[in-house]
């Protein structure tokens, strides 16, 4: 199985690094079938990660793990955080797969989305974030750990190894940024 490491964020052309933007204009679908511009996330800061449900072992941690995120954040999950968590099998993962999903990892909550698309929707999402799918000639995916935490602006702030990272490493990052109005 593959991790991906990051390099950054999208550059738009005329800003330069100072612009950079993780979130495209893609659009992708969330466990209840409404669309969802990645732009349209900017304004609060996002803890974004990326699963898919088959997903024999990782992807389970990495969620269980933004479970306990979103419990220690409480009533600032979804008024000033946003959790997005961005399918890398949408063959196999539509709307109803990562609705069972989240409410079988007790993830259902307000304020945490479960994005999936086309594979073409996908692939441009993952590479605001410069990453990409590894798709198996037996169709399985690779795991990607990387968890990410995205500035109101859309940039990158942090990035974490989704198999080693504290929760409250995440929350506490979380907390800084908004705090400091953007920077952890």
């Amino acid at each position: 199985m593959a991790s991906m490491l990051v390099a950054g964020c999208h550059h738009d052309s005329e800003g330069g690094a100072a612009a950079a933007s993780c979130l495209t204009d893609t659009k992708l679908v969330d466990q209840n079938g409404n669309t969802v511009a990645l732009t349209s996330l900017k304004g609060k800061p996002l803890v974004v990660d990326f699963i898919y449900t088959s997903c024999p072992g990782p992807c389970l941690m990495e969620t269980a793990k933004l479970a306990n995120v979103a419990l220690r954040l409480g009533s600032d999950l979804g008024s000033k955080v946003t959790i997005v968590s961005i399918s890398v099998d949408p063959e196999h993962d539509g709307p109803k797969q990562l609705l069972d999903y989240s409410r079988q990892q007790g993830a259902d909550e307000k304020g945490w989305y479960f994005l999936t698309g086309g594979p073409g929707d996908i692939d441009r999402a993952l590479a605001g974030f410069k990453l990409s799918r590894q798709v198996e000639p037996d169709g399985s995916v690779g795991h990607l750990v990387d968890m990410m935490l995205v500035g109101p602006d859309g940039r990158l702030i942090r990035e974490y190894n989704g198999e080693i990272v504290k929760a409250q490493d995440i929350v506490d990052d979380v907390r800084k940024t908004l705090n400091k109005g953007g920077a952890a």
